[in-house]
């Protein structure tokens, strides 16, 4: 996370995070992150800074200690690092996104752009590049976390979507097949399918869809969105290299073709 120097300075500019620490106190239970960095250091600065803005958290240096904590805890996020010896981050959140759909925040370092890309096609949630300031990483956080908490709050009574077989129940958060079986989806790709649904046979632009996604401002060459479409599709078509449920608009964005049909 660059040098000490960095992590230690946005250290002290970001102290005494009131408002983070209002929005984890009006949570119904203590958000817990489990951050995985081989650097001792930083491990330290970081557990402690979120501590000090409402957060639970539990740090690890490699992939093997991150198992172990997983097996004895509930968790609501991992703050992953990329670059680690033995099972570097790339290897370790494709391993865990095999098993679980709990949000994934990466730490690249700056000018990686080819492993942002590869970590976000694998399920990664977000990313964030060293050195930076621990500010940005809470906003972050807090952010991928709200997603779902925000989703859940604004939920009616039922809000279930079927199209062409498939159904996705916004409520519960539940993908099924055509076959009646549950299908594993992180929250971006979760939340990306809702957007379509709602929007059916509508050209919806890559900015609109960062917008509704993530509320930050859209970056000019982010491929965030694309990555996102593509592992979405691995899961809803029957050929992902030539899609027919989501087709991508040239210079438009992408549109959802199916007929939905809402359902109570």
């Amino acid at each position: 996370m660059g040098s000490e120097s960095d992590v230690t300075n946005g250290y002290k500019a970001g102290r005494g995070g009131s408002a983070a620490a209002r929005y984890c106190a009006g949570m119904a239970r203590i958000p817990h992150v489990l951050i995985v960095d081989d650097d001792l250091e930083i491990r330290r600065l970081v557990g402690r800074f979120l501590g000090e803005n409402g957060f639970r958290t539990t740090a690890v240096a490699g992939a093997a200690e991150a198992d172990t904590a997983l097996l004895g805890a509930q968790f609501d996020l991992v703050v992953l690092d990329l670059m680690m010896p033995g099972e570097d981050g790339l290897a370790y959140a494709r391993r865990l996104r095999q098993r679980s759909a709990l949000p994934i925040l990466m730490l690249t370092a700056r000018g990686e752009d080819t492993d942002r890309i590869v970590g976000l096609e694998i399920g990664a949630d977000d990313y964030l590049t060293k050195p930076f300031n621990p500010r940005e990483l809470l906003a972050r956080i807090r952010a991928v976390l709200r997603r779902s908490s925000e989703g859940a709050a604004k939920a009616p009574k039922s809000r279930v979507y079927r199209f062409v077989g498939w159904s996705i129940d916004v409520v519960r958060r539940e993908l099924r097949n055509p076959d009646g079986a549950l299908v594993p989806t992180t929250d971006t790709e979760f939340d990306l399918l809702t957007v379509f649904v709602e929007n059916p046979q509508r050209v919806l632009s890559r900015e609109h869809l960062l917008d509704r996604l993530r509320g930050r401002e859209v970056q000019a060459f982010d491929r965030s969105i694309d990555v996102a479409v593509m592992r979405l599709r691995r899961k809803v078509e029957s050929d992902p290299t030539r899609p027919e449920l989501i087709k991508t608009v040239r210079n438009g964005g992408y549109v959802l073709t199916a007929d939905i049909e809402a359902a109570s």
